[in-house]
């Protein structure tokens, strides 16, 4: 499909666009990571309100955090179909061919083939690519140097044991043994800090982090699993797709 914004390479382009479209509110004002993000969150979002980005939020411990904290960025219709590349008019010719992907039917006869030749040609422009180095390569923390205590992690609500990481991308693979045709799986699953370097990951049973988990503990081995916070608009979109599972969330959109 032909994009009707810029292409967004990481989030902060996309904060940019949406901030010259006056759908981005900066809060200079300190603000607390235990509940008073998460209501004010909930009041904009049911004004459908712009995006927030706490610039100064408060952490647990009362410390202020070294990171700005962004909510509400996917609070409107308008929103999403920018971050997908296109106008809110345009998201049902989006669909269709998202939904064909889905579950593909084969052509009936040679103009239905034509037809579905568009389809194909950019099924086959997302192979994946790699990267001898990368941005996130920039600043690397091991062993003791891991500390989540500097990430504005949220405790949202009343009773809960402890923040959580409400939408970080979670991405695994399965082992080598299994069916060959699975792709990686990323996958949006709320993230429990327990400690200075460990967490916990929620997700249900019939996802596809926990059908990988599935199958490495069935080989007796751990599951190695990557998470990504703050990723580009189409990427963190295409993270909670219901998409086959023959198909990966990480595939690059081609290029119009």
């Amino acid at each position: 499909m032909q994009r009707d914004v810029p292409r967004f390479r990481e989030l902060s382009d996309f904060l940019r666009f949406i901030e010259s479209k006056g759908q981005l509110r900066r809060i200079r004002e300190r603000v607390s990571v235990v509940h008073e993000i998460t209501e004010i969150h909930r009041r904009v979002l049911g004004e459908h309100g712009p995006a927030l980005l706490f610039e100064q939020p408060i952490k647990a411990d009362g410390t202020p955090s070294e990171m700005p904290l962004l909510t509400n960025v996917f609070g409107s219709v308008e929103r999403i179909a920018w971050g997908m590349g296109i106008t809110p008019d345009r998201l049902d010719e989006l669909g269709a061919p998202m939904a064909e992907l889905r579950a593909p039917r084969p052509p009936h006869g040679l103009r239905d083939a034509w037809d579905k030749l568009p389809l194909a040609r950019a099924a086959l422009a997302t192979r994946p690519r790699t990267r001898a180095a990368a941005p996130v390569h920039d600043c690397v923390a091991m062993g003791d140097d891991i500390d989540l205590g500097r990430l504005p992690v949220q405790i949202c609500w009343p009773g809960e044991p402890a923040p959580l990481i409400t939408w970080p991308l979670v991405i695994t693979v399965p082992p080598e043994s299994a069916a060959a045709d699975q792709e990686e799986n990323v996958g949006v699953y709320r993230i429990q800090v327990l400690g200075r370097n460990r967490t916990i990951i929620r997700w249900l049973a019939h996802r596809g982090g926990a059908r990988h988990h599935r199958e490495w503990k069935a080989l007796g081995r751990d599951m190695p699993v990557a998470v990504v916070i703050g990723a580009d608009p189409a990427t963190v979109l295409a993270s909670v797709l219901p998409l086959p599972e023959t198909i990966s969330e990480l595939r690059p959109q081609p290029r119009s």
